[in-house]
């Protein structure tokens, strides 16, 4: 076997490795009730060790962690729309779709204003940190690394952002919707607080664990508006790369040229399309969202072992104060959209 395949097949290996482990501790009762996923896990993993083990053997491998990173993480995003159906529109009504879309775009140009203009930040590090926080977290921030290129640092600083303040609205939303209860600032009913709820949290798994305390009916809701919002990934990665083709010297010494749409976003609009007609059986489904579950957990191991302590110690306070900004707006912002788009439900 020639050495640049043996170098591949090691770190996809290696990378693949830390992913089973990963979900296999993700399936662990604390992590669980603890909304620690995978995918932390797979690149908290990474990031330890490659910090330790991996500089080591890094040049005998470091070309499959990269494919690892890359290929299989698009793949990974493709494979995701087998969790999502055009039929999840419906149970949200057209009112969810527009707080879902506003949330998106507001909690975007926020971090474009806050990031550039105020903080002078990375371009780079600003699109992801928004795109983190304004879709549905880690995974977002996964499929937006390859339409600007950032750096392993970038992606990680952004995915550290998610992880904390994701956590954060996790433990507060039950008590938001304590205080609803008594002050009805959002209709009382479990649905509207679950479409809140759906519409402003990072991730799929955070929005569970956020909404499962109010029960079914607000933990329905809350899962069928947050996988709307993944839904709206393709159209902003689309609508990113024409962005990012415009202003290219801006973010790289590159040239500009053509508009580059990310294969992998339309490829993700065709498999939701083809998940909505049920043409392929339940149990290929289910075998296709497994897959997809152990790709993007080998994407984010092969993250973290292209991540050093170094480059995130350098990156500073300022990303962490960004992702604490977008947070705020939406809890509040957000909390606003959904008051304005659901007053005509109170009686």
């Amino acid at each position: 076997m020639p050495t640049s395949s043996k170098h591949y097949l090691s770190g996809i290996f290696l990378s693949l490795s830390i992913a089973m482990l990963s979900l296999l501790l993700g399936q662990n009762h604390w992590f669980q009730a603890h909304a620690i996923g995978a995918l932390t896990l797979s690149i908290l993993l990474g990031i330890l060790i490659g910090n330790t083990v991996f500089p080591l053997i890094a040049h005998h491998s470091m070309s499959g962690v990269l494919f690892s990173k890359q290929r299989l993480l698009q793949l990974g995003i493709v494979l995701y729309g087998f969790r999502l159906t055009f039929a999840d529109i419906a149970h949200i009504g057209l009112e969810g779709v527009m707080i879902d879309a506003m949330v998106l775009s507001s909690t975007f140009s926020l971090a474009l204003f806050v990031g550039c203009k105020l903080l002078k930040l990375d371009i780079n590090t600003v699109i992801l940190i928004g795109a983190g926080s304004a879709i549905c977290g880690a995974a977002a921030v996964m499929a937006t690394e390859p339409v600007i290129r950032g750096r392993a640092e970038h992606v990680s600083v952004a995915v550290a952002t998610v992880i904390v303040f994701g956590t954060l609205g996790m433990l507060l939303y039950p008590v938001l919707s304590h205080w609803n209860q008594v002050w009805h600032l959002l209709p009382p009913s479990p649905e509207a607080f679950g479409i809140f709820t759906g519409s402003t949290i990072h991730e799929v798994a955070q929005v569970v664990a956020a909404a499962k305390p109010l029960g079914d009916a607000a933990t329905d809701t809350a899962v069928i508006t947050k996988m709307v919002r993944v839904m709206m990934l393709a159209p902003f990665l689309i609508l990113l790369s024409v962005y990012v083709t415009r202003t290219r010297p801006a973010i790289s010494d590159e040239p500009k040229t053509a508009i580059n749409l990310p294969w992998f976003a339309l490829l993700f609009v065709a498999v939701i399309a083809m998940n909505s007609l049920a043409i392929l059986p339940q149990h290929l489904v289910g075998a296709a969202i497994n897959l997809d579950s152990l790709l993007l957990a080998t994407a984010m191991a092969a993250l973290g072992l292209c991540t050093h302590f170094t480059a995130i110690s350098k990156a500073g306070y300022k990303p962490l104060l960004l992702g604490g900004i977008l947070f705020a707006w939406l809890v509040l912002g957000g909390g606003l959209i959904n008051w304005s788009m659901m007053a005509d439900n109170y009686q």
